[in-house]
């Protein structure tokens, strides 16, 4: 009789061993298929993490030379502005001489108009 619970008591052991061993693998199964679903998930936010600091990227490339563009025309604009404003203040000195050539010619007009009329009358009398 005690031989017979002992081996009884064995055979439940190893049973209930058996069943460890199974429910340990099933553990071991599900553990590897979360970590491997989560890696997944990771990696899919990566990827997409990783497409769009390429698109950054390549934004910001595109900006870059925009950019510059920019400036180049800006640049030249402004040599075009102070051009122009060197052509005004050069028209305005030319306005300013032909008013000052004018009055000069006015000044000497009614000065040799002047000596006409004197002399005329100089040979009337």
């Amino acid at each position: 009789m005690l031989s017979s619970m002992v081996k009884e008591h064995q055979t439940k052991q190893s049973m209930k061993k058996e069943m460890q061993e199974v429910k340990r693998k099933e553990a071991c199964s599900a553990a590897n298929d979360l970590t491997q679903a989560l890696v997944d998930h990771l990696n899919v936010g990566v990827a997409q993490a990783y497409l769009n600091q390429k698109k950054l990227d390549a934004e910001a490339k595109q900006l870059h030379a925009s950019a510059t563009n920019f400036s180049k025309q800006t640049q030249q604009w402004l040599s075009l502005v102070e051009s122009f404003s060197g052509a005004l203040k050069e028209l305005g000195d030319v306005e300013n001489w032909a008013k000052t050539i004018e009055g000069d010619v006015r000044t000497i007009t009614n000065a040799l108009e002047i000596v006409y009329k004197t002399s005329q009358e100089n040979d009337h009398v």
